[in-house]
């Protein structure tokens, strides 16, 4: 993993707070994001990531803190800050009369300075030189969305921000995303801020997340902070699951679930000579036993739950 606290310092959230009349959208959260890093906003449908995303881009007021980007303040010198961020909110707007690279011009108009080479330059970067003559009636959704990003980098910006880019992909979609988007991150050193409620694609994907919840900033872990300090759970295969199970519940007390013939134990790898000895005992066949690793979703429901805490934040 890289050290992405030794690079520069693209986005400061600071105790950021978006209030709509009595209601509290988004509370006091604080956050940094770093040159080439994949920053993800994690939570559930309504936890305020987008909001946060909003008051980033200037599409909502922020009622109290700041954002600073590559050192502007975006409520004090707003102009500046911007021209720094590429984003696309909810879904790209194309004329889907016009072909990619007709959509692109227009747009490199609304600029100053966007060169024909440039346009050419992003063409390249998202991967659609073959199809960029076609009009985007007949894209793809997944090639929307990179034309989409094509035209939010056009300006050259630091900072790319998607509001759940793999909403409505295919698999194959989903996965050409997360390989473009490590990819420019590592060779264009651009960083990146996506918000998602999909656990497991943040997990292939960002460097980083930031676990939203209501509004409120539960936690922020890299993602190699995550394989660290993810609970390791011992997974038994044998013949008769829930009877070996409760065995096993009222011998040593600790908890016990069952997962189609594996009995999954919530105790460390030191106890597995005790627990195969005692099964053995009572004459239960043992197929195998394997370690199992907390995910990114068990960890997430037990930090919005609080079920159990991992830590300061980073």
């Amino acid at each position: 993993m890289e050290d992405f606290f030794l690079a520069n310092k693209v986005l400061t959230v600071s105790n950021l707070t978006k209030k709509y009349k009595q209601r509290t959208a988004v509370d006091n959260v604080s956050f940094d994001v770093y040159e080439g890093e994949i920053f993800g906003l994690l939570g559930p449908n309504g936890a305020g990531k987008t909001t946060i995303i909003k008051m980033i881009t200037g599409l909502a007021k922020i009622t109290s803190g700041d954002i600073t980007i590559c050192g502007y303040s975006v409520k004090s010198n707003f102009e500046k800050a911007i021209i720094n961020v590429g984003a696309i909110i909810e879904t790209p707007t194309l004329y889907s009369y016009m072909s990619g690279k007709q959509n692109l011009k227009y747009y490199a108009n609304l600029y100053k300075g966007i060169s024909k080479q440039r346009i050419d330059e992003v063409i390249e970067l998202v991967g659609l030189k073959d199809r960029i003559n076609d009009k985007v009636k007949s894209y793809s959704l997944g090639m929307r969305q990179r034309i989409g990003i094509a035209q939010a980098l056009l300006h050259n910006p630091k900072i790319l921000i998607l509001d759940e880019p793999t909403n409505g992909l295919d698999p194959n979609g989903i996965l050409e995303m997360r390989h473009f988007l490590k990819k420019i991150a590592k060779s264009n050193k651009i960083s990146i801020l996506v918000s998602s409620h999909i656990l497991s694609e943040m997990e292939l994907l960002c460097n980083t997340v930031a676990i939203i919840d209501n509004g409120q900033l539960k936690q922020i872990r890299s993602i190699g902070q995550v394989a660290r300090t993810a609970k390791k759970k011992i997974a038994i295969k044998v013949n008769y699951p829930n009877f070996a199970g409760k065995l096993l519940m009222n011998k040593f007390g600790f908890n016990v679930e069952l997962a189609g013939s594996n009995v999954i134990c919530d105790v460390e790898e030191s106890k597995i000579p005790q627990i195969t000895q005692f099964l053995i005992s009572k004459n239960i066949p043992i197929f195998g036993i394997n370690t199992v690793t907390q995910s990114l979703e068990q960890m997430f429901l037990d930090i919005v739950n609080n079920d159990n805490k991992f830590g300061d934040n980073l």
